[in-house]
C-alpha cells in the first residue's frame, strides 16, 4: 500500500487583501444615503445621469459608487443601463421608510468610523478619546443614534411582548425601561395591550428624544419619564417586566452588576427581567460580531465590554433572580430572561 501524501494548504494573502478592504462597503453606503441615491431610485429606475440631476452629485462619483453597491446586491441595473433598488435597499435604506437605517449609514457611521482611526492609540492606552457612556458626552451621540437603531430592537421587543403574553394582561401591567433611548421596548410592549403603563428611564438629556420617539408610534401617553443616572434615579417598584436593551455592554461588568441589584428590587414577585446584549462564548473565542463589538466599547467606553451568558447569569442570580433562561429573538443574540421569586 502506499503511503497517503498529505499536501499542506497553501496560505495566501488573499483573506487579508480582502479584510484590509472591508471597510468599503458601510463607506460606500453611507455616500450613496448622504448623496441621496436611494431616496431618489425609490420613485423608479433612472440612469446616472438622471441620479446626477436630480441630486446633484458628479456622474463619475455616483457611476463608481452605484456599480459597486450592484456588486453588493444593493442595487440592479438593466440593459438600457437604468439603475433600481433591490428588495433589501428599498426596506431599509430609503430616508422615510419605518425601520430604516438610512439615518444610521447618514450620520452615525462617520462618528463611529472617525473613533476606530484612534484604535491604535485606544489599545494602548487602554481608554477612549470620548466616552459616550457618560453624560456630558454621550448624550448628544445617543440622541442621534438611538432612532437609527431602532430596527436592531423592534422585532426582538415584540417577541417578548409575545412571549410573556402581554397582550392577555387583564390588568394593569407595569413595565420598567431603564436605559429607555428610543423607548422601543416599552413602545413594542405598550403597542401589546392597553392596559401597558412604561417608566422609561434614561438621562435627563435623552428624555426629549424619548418623549418625541413615544409620541410618534402613539403610545406617549402611558408613559412616565425618569430623568436621571442608571444607579441613581428613582425606579419605584412594584414593575411587572424590566427591560435592559443593549444596556450592559456600555456600563461594564461593576455598573451592570450594582444594576441588577437594583432592577431586582424594582420588581415585584413573579416579575420578570430581559436583557438583550451581544453574547460572546465564554473563552471569547465566537462569535465573531460579538468580539468586534467589544472593541466597540474599547473605542467608546471607559469599562464597557461584551459578555457571555454564564457571565450574566452569575450576575442575575448574586442579584436574587431565578430561572435564568435564554430566549431566541431577532437581534444578534438571544434575549437573556429571568425571574424575582
Amino acid at each position: 500500500m502506499s503511503k497517503k501524501t498529505h499536501r499542506k494548504k497553501q496560505v495566501t494573502p488573499e483573506r487579508l487583501q480582502q479584510l484590509g478592504f472591508a471597510y468599503a462597503p458601510p463607506l460606500i453606503i453611507s455616500a450613496a444615503v448622504s448623496n441621496k441615491v436611494f431616496d431618489t431610485l425609490a420613485t423608479g429606475a433612472k440612469t446616472v445621469e438622471q441620479v446626477s440631476k436630480e441630486t446633484g452629485a458628479s456622474t463619475r462619483g455616483l457611476r463608481a459608487i452605484m456599480n459597486a453597491l450592484i456588486g453588493l446586491e444593493l442595487l440592479k441595473k438593466d440593459r438600457q443601463g437604468k439603475y433600481s433598488l433591490t428588495p433589501e435597499s428599498a426596506s431599509f435604506l430609503v430616508t422615510n421608510k419605518p425601520g430604516t437605517l438610512a439615518g444610521f449609514f447618514r450620520t452615525i457611521l462617520p462618528q463611529l468610523v472617525s473613533r476606530w482611526l484612534q484604535l491604535t492609540e485606544v489599545a494602548r492606552t487602554g481608554r477612549p478619546v470620548t466616552a459616550v457612556n457618560e453624560e456630558t458626552e454621550g448624550t448628544e451621540f445617543f440622541s442621534q443614534l438611538v432612532e437609527n437603531i431602532i430596527p436592531m430592537s423592534y422585532g426582538c421587543a415584540h417577541k417578548l411582548g409575545d412571549h410573556l403574553k402581554v397582550g392577555k394582561a387583564k390588568n394593569e401591567l407595569r413595565v420598567l425601561d431603564l436605559g429607555a433611548g428610543s423607548g422601543i421596548w416599552g413602545i413594542a410592549l405598550a403597542e401589546k395591550s392597553p392596559r401597558v403603563r412604561v417608566a422609561a428611564v434614561d438621562w435627563a438629556g435623552m428624555i426629549p428624544t424619548t418623549k418625541r420617539i413615544t409620541q410618534k408610534f402613539g403610545v406617549g401617553d402611558r408613559f412616565e419619564f425618569v430623568g436621571g443616572d442608571l444607579l441613581v434615579a428613582n425606579f419605584g417598584s412594584g414593575y411587572d417586566i424590566a427591560t435592559l436593551g443593549h444596556i450592559l455592554h456600555s456600563e461594564g461588568e461593576d455598573r451592570s452588576r450594582q444594576l441588577l441589584k437594583k432592577t431586582f428590587r424594582a420588581l415585584k414577585s413573579g416579575g420578570t427581567v430581559a436583557i438583550a446584549e451581544w453574547l460572546v462564548k465564554d473563552d471569547r473565542t465566537e462569535p465573531l460580531p460579538s468580539l468586534m463589538f467589544a472593541v466597540q466599547m474599547l473605542v467608546n467606553t471607559e469599562k464597557g465590554d461584551t459578555f457571555s451568558f454564564n457571565e450574566i447569569k452569575t450576575w442575575l442570580e448574586e442579584a436574587g433572580f431565578k430561572k435564568v433562561r435564554k430566549l431566541d429573538a431577532p437581534g444578534p443574540s438571544p434575549l437573556i430572561l429571568a425571574t424575582k421569586p
